[in-house]
């Protein structure tokens, strides 16, 4: 039978996704369904004197829900116990809950909503991260400090020979803007308990808030087709979860909330703004001698997931490169603003992108080619990164030359013309700009251990079903695990099937989060199909080909067997020094950007996009390099498109498609994508995580080409053909 691993299978929910079979949230019609809508704070920080309602409204056939209401515990279980379910007394960022309301259609719903009078008596607003920490109004703890950490490698201020070269660099907040907006439909069992089908990344987050705000466990979370995630349905959905769970049970039917793009724009969670600031000491050759950072992010009103965020910026600041001595200080304040959470890269594209400049400007410092100072600093088997860390197989140098290798073999595709006609070509100043960048992949230190990940396989007839907590949001997981259940056994991939990721039959996977699904849950799956084999000779009593067996036992019981992630023993991490080894393993990538800037206007185009990736092994090449692809165009629009513009309270102010503006299909370069295979021994075949690295380059080797282009030096995200034009000489 041909090997299932390493082929371009079709994505087995491609058809059903193309033919428009797959059901969504918004698609699911269950007779009887209200629909829920959410009333919002319209200050940044206030006081609430009073909650009433319009008598002269019809409130006949509409339920209403505040915080009074809420069973259990007013609280949205995730890292702190900080953010409610709907605030009770005061309000800490525009567009926070205030109350729910759900009414037999959703037009209804939402006049409603607009129906509910609040009233406020507003207080001073902190909204400066830079001014948040220690100082007055106190939002969290006693010095609004969310987490704050330190490592050091060395002492750096022994270090005094060299050249001292000073950065600051900043970016902003960006949407996920996942093509379906955030969706839970929320259905009465018999038991008093509830049902929850939603679009969502990690069903048992949803099952750990809900259990707190129901104050019982009669619960189940059912993830629906979902159209992407990024991150951005990570977190959120428990708190959307908890709205629509608290509406049904009042109602005593199912309700149904699905955003509109313009609150979920305004009312979900964002990437964490950053200032980065660095100064580092080289010699005059470019050698890197010492890095001192202090990282600085904006969490917002509530803690969300933010330790974690800022954890994996410290541990990428220091980029892939060698640095003798390291003093990394991070820190993520609470702001008035909306809460920052998860989005693809977790914070290492903000610290990447600082680091990444700082090289260029140690480039720029001392006259040296950019990429020969990259390749004269990258890690190197054996070197130390700025935890201590022991690198083994590093794939930098690999990455770089290949993808520099791929740059020089074919000519650029020429200049698109300018939309609408006009222009001259002539002014479209060409450029080129190279990024290396690492990711660790897995949860830091000992996070895999503490999670303990599970798979089921169980055996009916000749068919395995697969049940797993992990879920597919588009990066291709109910293809790959099927796959390699099949290699394993060595069985037709037909035989395999997924169960729904449904937290009543399913175990706890762990998060879809953090580049682990291949490569842990992966691992987990690969574990289960051997343990299954096995468990089938023993059986009969008798070794032999699984096909064999299973046919021989077909109107037997189900077989069932269960696999957990068994960490490796040889890793060692200190968490309260942040020492020791931060990840199982890293994923390596290499970026090369060609672009034209037209001088008249600022606007970058993009000509061509090389990305060579060190991913240990591709389980399934298309759906990799679709991962690869959709996360470096997603970081082009970072760079140069995407800009959250907000008023003077954190609210978003270009809450449309038509002003929160993406790359489209007509913004897209040409794209040369090239896996290196580099196997690394604790993923499955070798496999390691790859769904978050394209985010972490492109940004920095666009901002390379835009300077190499023109001149501007630009350390701010997005590079708007404002700022462009502003920073050209």
């Amino acid at each position: 039978m041909a090997q299932l691993i390493g082929e371009s299978i079709g994505r087995v929910d491609g058809p059903a996704k193309v033919s428009g079979r797959a059901l969504y949230v918004d698609d699911l019609h269950v007779p009887g369904c209200y629909y829920g809508a959410t009333v919002r704070s319209i200050h940044a920080h206030a006081l609430i004197r009073g909650i009433t309602l319009n008598l002269d409204y019809d409130w006949s056939d509409v339920v209403v829900v505040t915080s009074v209401d809420i069973p259990g515990e007013n609280v949205i279980a995730l890292m702190t116990d900080d953010q409610p379910a709907l605030a009770e007394q005061v309000v800490r960022h525009v567009t926070e809950p205030i109350a729910l309301v759900a009414a037999p259609t959703r037009e209804k719903a939402l006049e409603a909503a607009r129906n509910v009078r609040v009233e406020y008596q507003p207080l001073p607003a902190l909204i400066d991260m830079t001014r948040s920490q220690g100082e007055d109004p106190r939002i969290f703890g006693r010095d609004n400090v969310f987490k704050k950490l330190e490592l050091r490698l060395g002492d750096v201020k022994a270090v005094q020979g060299g050249v001292l070269i000073e950065g600051e660099y900043n970016v902003g907040h960006q949407e996920q803007l996942y093509i379906e907006p955030q969706g839970v439909l929320a259905v009465p069992r018999e038991d008093g308990g509830v049902t929850i089908i939603g679009s969502l990344q990690c069903p048992y987050y949803v099952v750990k808030a809900l259990t707190r705000v129901l104050g019982h466990d009669k619960l189940n979370v059912v993830q629906a087709a979902t159209g992407g995630g990024f991150g951005g349905k990570e977190e959120y959905p428990s708190m959307l979860a908890a709205h629509a769970a608290l509406l049904a049970l009042r109602a005593g039917r199912p309700v149904k909330m699905v955003y509109r793009r313009d609150e979920d724009l305004r009312a979900t969670t964002k990437r964490h703004p950053a200032r980065v600031k660095l100064s580092t000491r080289v010699d005059e050759s470019g050698r890197l001698l010492s890095l001192d950072a202090d990282v600085l992010m904006d969490g917002g009103a509530y803690n969300t997931l933010s330790p974690v965020v800022i954890s994996r910026a410290a541990l990428h600041v220091s980029g892939p490169y060698r640095w003798e001595t390291a003093h990394v200080r991070a820190a993520v304040v609470a702001t008035h603003s909306p809460p920052n959470g998860a989005f693809r890269g977790f914070g290492a594209p903000q610290a990447m992108f600082a680091v990444e400049r700082h090289l260029d400007k140690i480039a720029r410092t001392l006259s040296i080619d950019p990429v020969e100072l990259r390749r004269m600093n990258l890690l190197r088997e054996g070197d130390l990164t700025v935890t201590g860390q022991v690198v083994k197989a590093p794939g930098g140098l690999l990455a770089l030359d290949a993808a520099l290798a791929a740059a020089d073999e074919a000519p650029l595709p020429p200049l698109s013309p300018i939309p609408g006609g006009g222009g001259d070509a002539a002014r479209r100043l060409p450029g080129r700009g190279v990024s290396v960048v690492f990711h660790g992949c897995g949860f830091t230190g000992n996070g895999e251990a503490k999670i303990k990940s599970k798979v089921i396989l169980e055996l009916f007839g000749e068919r395995v079903r697969v049940l797993t907590g992990s879920t597919d949001i588009g990066q291709g997981t109910d293809t790959i695990f099927p796959q390699i259940v099949a290699s394993i056994l060595d069985i037709p991939l037909g035989w395999v099937e997924m169960a729904p990721h449904d937290t009543a039959i399913v175990p706890d996977s762990g998060p879809t989060v953090a580049s682990r699904t291949a490569m842990v849950v992966g691992g987990v799956v690969d574990a289960a199909a051997r343990k299954l084999h096995a468990a089938l000779q023993a059986e009969a009593k008798r070794p032999g080909a699984f096909a064999e067996l299973a046919r021989a036992r077909r109107a037997r019981a189900p077989l069932r067997v269960e696999a957990q992630h068994q960490p490796d023993p040889t890793l060692r991490w200190d968490d309260e020094r942040y020492l020791g080894d931060a990840y199982p393993t890293y994923a390596w990538m290499a970026t090369v950007v060609d672009l034209a800037v037209d001088i008249d206007t600022g606007e970058v185009t993009y000509r061509r996009l090389i990305t060579a990736t060190d991913i240990g092994f591709a389980l399934n090449p298309v759906l990799a390099t679709g991962q690869i692809e959709g996360g470096a165009l997603q970081a082009l629009g970072w760079a140069t498109f995407e800009e959250v513009v907000t008023d003077g309270k954190g609210l978003m102010l270009n809450d449309r498609l038509t002003n929160y503006i993406i790359p489209t299909a007509a913004d897209a370069p040409e794209m040369v994508t090239l896996l290196i295979q580099n196997p690394y021994a604790g993923g499955p075949f070798g496999a390691k995580g790859l769904g978050e690295i394209p985010m972490d380059g492109p940004a920095a080797a666009v901002a390379q080409a835009i300077e190499a282009a023109t001149g501007a030096v630009l350390n701010r995200l997005p590079m708007t053909p404002e700022r462009v034009l502003e920073a050209t000489p």
